[in-house]
């Protein structure tokens, strides 16, 4: 049986509309981002053949997403900063929504990605639920600031009338955020799994279920770098500096610093390989960035093996 040619179709995201440029008409198409548009053209699409390429960009390629997957139509996301590079590897310097189209087609041509999974309604929920409580702990906080700056007492009063107020809101929301997880057995399992290893707090562990999917389906190596805690070599001739992280999902690795620092005074074997490597490398940030790579490994296996941490 012959095997059916891969067509990439590329596709330029805005909150007002979307780019397609098909690989084997060469035919550019733009359609308004919204429902109705979105489900007349991924009609025309052939599962199994057709493979739409697109830059990663928030919510505004929700609808599209959903279309493609209720239809079989495989896709993936891709990083603008990845992207981009391979645009100035091809020395482009005009830049429309109908080239970024047609660069994505390229760029799908070039690197044959993987299809991502379809996306799951509790999922993204849960995500933006997550994002929210993130958004409103973060307004509580600069009110606190405020209210350890104030003097003046109607200030002081009306500041610490708003802080209660949050704290009324995000209580709430953390326990719709906690019936969202029940209801759905493999989050409830997930969760579970993930607050059995030492310091990882039902805070912590929401914001991987929200933030990093992936959990259990990936490398010790691949999910360190995704949650940014990969250390990188810097090397250049005879210049030799330290290795270092970067890139990666920043609300995780926040996470799961925090998560270090509770781990390794709750639990010897993360406190020995603190102490030990502290000393070693003459830096206790070094040494806790470590704990929390070891935690995301540690992680990773307890959601791959679905036995909670011992």
């Amino acid at each position: 049986m012959d095997m059916i040619e891969q067509n990439y179709v590329g596709c330029d995201i805005s909150k007002q509309w979307l780019d397609f440029f098909d690989e084997a008409s060469s035919r550019h198409q733009r359609i308004d981002n919204r429902a109705d548009a979105i489900a007349a053209y991924v009609a025309g699409l052939h599962p199994g053949r057709d493979f739409v390429v697109m830059e990663a960009t928030g919510v505004h390629d929700r609808l599209l997403r959903h279309a493609l997957a209720k239809a079989g139509v495989a896709f993936s996301r891709h990083n603008p900063v990845h992207t981009h590079h391979y645009v100035k590897s091809m020395r482009r310097r005009a830049k429309t929504d109908r080239l970024d189209a047609r660069m994505l087609s390229g760029y799908g041509r070039r690197y044959r990605p993987a299809a991502e999974p379809a996306p799951r309604e509790e999922g993204e929920r849960l995500q933006s639920l997550a994002s929210h409580r993130d958004h409103l702990v973060e307004m509580r906080a600069e009110l606190k600031k405020h209210r350890h700056e104030a003097f003046e007492e109607t200030v002081v009063a009306d500041l610490e009338d708003m802080i209660a107020a949050f704290d009324t809101r995000i209580a709430a929301l953390e326990s719709r955020i906690a019936t969202v997880i029940a209801q759905a057995e493999d989050m409830a399992r997930d969760h579970a799994l993930m607050v059995s290893v030492p310091g990882v707090s039902k805070i912590t562990a929401l914001c991987l279920l929200a933030q990093m999917p992936e959990l259990g389906q990936r490398s010790p190596k691949s999910i360190a770098a995704l949650a940014g805690l990969a250390p990188f070599d810097d090397k250049s001739g005879k210049l030799i500096r330290r290795s270092r992280i970067h890139g990666g999902r920043s609300r995780v690795r926040r996470a799961l610093y925090m998560a270090a620092l509770g781990a390794i005074r709750a639990c010897r074997r993360f406190t020995d390989f603190y102490t030990a490597l502290a000393a070693r490398a003459g830096s206790k940030k070094l040494a806790i960035i470590a704990v929390a790579r070891k935690l995301i490994v540690v992680l990773n296996a307890v959601i791959r093996d679905k036995k909670a941490f011992a």
